[in-house]
């Protein structure tokens, strides 16, 4: 069964495996995602937990950038 990020406690550090894909597979990837999800979320609000979510993941960024 897959973990979700949520499945760990908070400050854990998880090491993922990432798939190995060349520029040209993400862009289309990146590319397909866009085009199906651009209209319909740009149609809709942000909401309040999500904004709480993009204010924590930015701060988790902050934090691994500052460390050696």
């Amino acid at each position: 069964m897959a973990h979700l990020a949520t499945d760990y406690p908070s400050g854990a550090i998880v090491e993922a495996a990432m798939p190995a894909l060349n520029g040209e597979s993400r862009d289309r990837i990146g590319q397909g995602l866009r085009e199906a999800y651009v209209e319909r979320c740009d149609a809709q609000p942000i909401t309040a937990e999500q904004v709480e979510m993009l204010l924590r993941l930015r701060q988790k960024e902050r934090d691994r950038r500052r460390s050696p």
